[in-house]
């Protein structure tokens, strides 16, 4: 489960190319650093553990439940979400800046084999899906004695 936290963001004054890298299109960026654009399209999640299990949350502000989907397969756990754009008449006015993002996105963690998919439970209220991925029972060494002779 370490596996879970996305790569952070490198700083913008440690950024060498900055805008310049933006112009190319993002040419000389790692793949591995997501920017602050791009994460913007994926929930946020936090990502806790206690004794018996792992807890997800996933901010999905604006999501309805019936545009929630949570899935495991092959040992990925897979949210998929949609935001859909709020429908606004010409009586509202017009729309001078517009930040949220809307539409599909997913967001997946590879679960360690220390899950116990079949007793996973999910709760989704007030936009935060909130995820228990209970642990199964450690398999514990057992001594075995030896007789002698």
């Amino acid at each position: 489960m370490n596996n879970l936290t996305r790569p952070t963001e490198r700083a913008r004054g440690r950024d060498i190319f900055g805008d310049f890298d933006d112009l190319m299109g993002g040419w000389f960026r790692s793949p591995a650093v997501l920017r602050r654009e791009e994460t913007a399209k994926m929930p946020a999640i936090d990502v806790s553990e206690n004794e018996g299990a792992y807890l997800v949350k996933a901010e999905l502000p604006g999501v309805a439940r019936e545009d929630l989907d949570v899935t495991i397969k092959d040992g990925v756990l897979a949210i998929n979400a949609e935001r859909k754009k709020e429908k606004k008449d010409d009586k509202d006015g017009r729309v001078i800046r517009e930040e949220r993002y809307y539409g599909k996105f997913v967001r997946s963690l590879r679960l360690g084999s220390d899950v116990d998919e079949s007793g996973i439970e999910a709760h989704y209220e007030d936009g935060v899906l909130n995820l228990s991925l209970p642990k199964t029972a450690e398999v514990k060494p057992r001594k075995v004695d030896v007789k002698i002779g």
